[in-house]
């Protein structure tokens, strides 16, 4: 049985994967943290999300109780999931890290810091979303310099990055296939007399509204047709499914940084 311990319990993700992980089977909740000014620290985590009393109870302190579990799931915040990694690494605890945000030098850390501990870093840990990956990869090599590549992403308001790390790392996807620097030819607004689009750029363009879960169009287009790759996720159970899956595998890897390619095994397809 692989003990989890969920940080950001009290959040929309932390709360759904620790009520999914009842019905798991092979893997069980050892753990809850969230930050020390929540309110919801030191009370039941099972009363809390209406699942009944569990003898679980939220705590502030991910270092104090790391010795109850096998391996920990983060979806909280880029800063907090630094800190996060950081323990888990010094005591060699394998992590899953569903947080977006990170600037180049935090995700740079998370690589160091993976040398010495089993770590998942996923945008989007959608079976689904990590299927899409695959598939644009595909179909940018193909295409190749020949279609215009755009990338519509949409999601709720409460929201704090843009672009969604979802759609930056298909944007990343397709800018390897074509064999392009993301940084050079991303473009993530357009306003006024721009002139004609490029050939080589990559539009990602943000859209924040009401409640939506999360959705991704990527648009291949050319004279005289275009294609178009879309997800739309009802409800966040499919991302915490998929950190659940990571959790399981992830214990019985080496050290290393990996992400849900591998854990589904669509690394060598």
């Amino acid at each position: 049985m692989v003990k989890t311990i969920v940080t950001g319990a009290g959040g929309r993700m932390g709360g759904r994967i620790i009520s999914l992980l009842e019905a798991e089977g092979g893997i069980d909740l050892a753990a809850a943290v969230e930050r020390s000014d929540h309110p919801d620290v030191g009370r039941d985590v099972g009363e809390i999300l209406g699942l009944g009393k569990r003898g679980i109870t939220v705590e502030s302190d991910l270092d104090s109780c790391l010795s109850k579990g096998d391996v920990i799931i983060d979806f909280t915040s880029h800063e907090a999931s630094i800190r996060h990694v950081e323990i888990a690494a010094k005591q060699n605890k394998a992590i899953i890290i569903g947080s977006t945000g990170f600037s180049a030098e935090e995700a740079e850390k998370i690589r160091i810091l993976a040398r010495n501990v089993p770590c998942v870093l996923a945008p989007n840990m959608s079976v689904g979303v990590n299927v899409m990956f695959k598939v644009l990869k595909l179909v940018a090599e193909i295409l190749g310099d020949d279609y215009d590549v755009e990338i519509v992403e949409a999601h709720h308001h409460l929201k704090k990055d843009a672009p969604s790390g979802t759609a930056l790392k298909m944007a990343q996807v397709i800018a390897e296939a074509l064999g392009r620097d993301l940084d050079q030819v991303g473009v993530y607004e357009r306003k006024g007399l721009i002139g004609e689009r490029s050939r080589t750029e990559i539009g990602i363009q943000t859209l924040r509204a009401g409640d939506i879960v999360g959705e991704h169009t990527v648009l291949f287009g050319t004279v005289g047709e275009r294609l178009e790759f879309i997800h739309r996720a009802h409800s966040r159970d499919n991302f915490a499914r998929g950190a659940i899956r990571a959790a399981k595998w992830v214990v019985a890897q080496k050290p290393g940084l990996y992400d849900m390619q591998d854990v589904l095994g669509l690394r060598s397809l």
